[in-house]
């Protein structure tokens, strides 16, 4: 557990934050070429940091899972001199697949096929850049989310109901790519719930998709946006919006939940930990007896983590009221 949490954790709190050249003076990276597997960071039929389990699990064949999973990684370029990185990093892309995607593109290998496409994506010192830079290095980034995703549709779903997947700067392209592409009724009737975390998402955003306020809900998005219980988050960066769905009773009122079903940190061993969750202010606050997370006020980086269990069980069960037509 303590190399997750350093590996995880602390490399990505240790940002370079220094200012990047003018983004036209920079080389832009490679463009992916999504008919070529080594773009893929996980995909079906193949071994990957996607087929992660807990010993407690048992592994369910993609052969017979009848749903699609689109997971968009969070920000682990944290240094460098180029506003985007280049998909040739062999130990950046290590980390990618060994620490979120293992983390978070596992909680829904029980129900679905899991496919990751490799990004161009931003470096953290764009969020807090001020010019017109920032844009143009979503947009690069966003523009292979939109490639992959445009790709998986031509020539991997074949029809099959879709989860999309995402956390923090994933969840700044995930929320374009519901617009997209779900934002219509015969998009969202292809959706069975979107999983957008770690970042603001707002109502007015959509005009047919709308946040679930159940839990076997479907064609509908939740989000949450995760700190320490009693702490007042007043910072600049926009982890949240104006939705917040608490992931143990998924539903979006501010009743504190209780009873999930553990936290998990290590792949080996299913921690006794658990977290509570309610609602304050469109973000989440969360209580737990770890160690470790009593000393953070930000959770932002476990947002998966302390839920994983309850997520597990909540796609289990979204997939289940789908496909039987509830």
């Amino acid at each position: 557990m303590r190399k997750y949490l350093s590996g995880f954790i602390f490399l990505i709190l240790s940002v370079s934050l220094s200012a990047l050249p003018p983004f036209k003076e920079t080389k832009t990276p490679e463009a992916p070429d999504y008919s070529n597997e080594f773009y893929w960071s996980t995909l079906p039929f193949r071994e990957d940091a996607a087929d992660m389990i807990p010993k407690s699990e048992t592994w369910i064949s993609d052969s017979i899972k009848q749903v699609d999973v689109f997971y968009i990684y969070p920000t682990l370029f944290t240094k460098g001199n180029t506003w985007n990185a280049d998909l040739q990093d062999k130990k950046l892309n290590k980390r990618i697949d060994h620490l979120p995607v293992k983390y978070h593109a596992s909680v829904f290998n029980q129900v679905g096929r899991v496919y990751t496409p490799r990004y161009r994506q931003a470096n953290i010192d764009a969020y807090f850049d001020t010019t017109d830079a920032r844009q143009q290095c979503f947009d690069l980034a966003y523009q292979d989310i939109k490639t992959a995703f445009e790709y998986y549709l031509q020539h991997y779903n074949n029809g099959r109901p879709i989860i999309i997947a995402s956390h923090s700067q994933g969840t700044t392209h995930s929320r374009r790519l519901l617009k997209d592409f779900f934002d219509t009724p015969e998009m969202k009737a292809k959706l069975v719930c979107a999983y957008a975390v770690g970042y603001a998402l707002y109502r007015d955003s959509y005009e047919v998709l709308t946040p679930c306020q159940k839990p076997e809900e479907t064609n509908c998005y939740v989000t949450w946006a995760t700190f320490k219980e009693g702490f007042e988050y007043k910072d600049k960066l926009n982890y949240f919006g104006d939705v917040c769905v608490n992931p143990v009773s998924w539903t979006t009122d501010t009743t504190k939940a209780y009873g999930n079903s553990g936290i998990l940190l290590n792949v080996n061993r299913k921690k006794k930990f658990k977290a509570s969750a309610q609602i304050h202010q469109q973000y989440l606050w969360s209580k737990t007896n770890l160690t470790f997370m009593r000393r953070k006020n930000i959770l932002h980086l476990v947002d998966y983590n302390l839920f994983w269990y309850d997520i597990r069980k909540n796609a289990q069960q979204r997939t289940a009221a789908y496909l039987n037509g509830k």
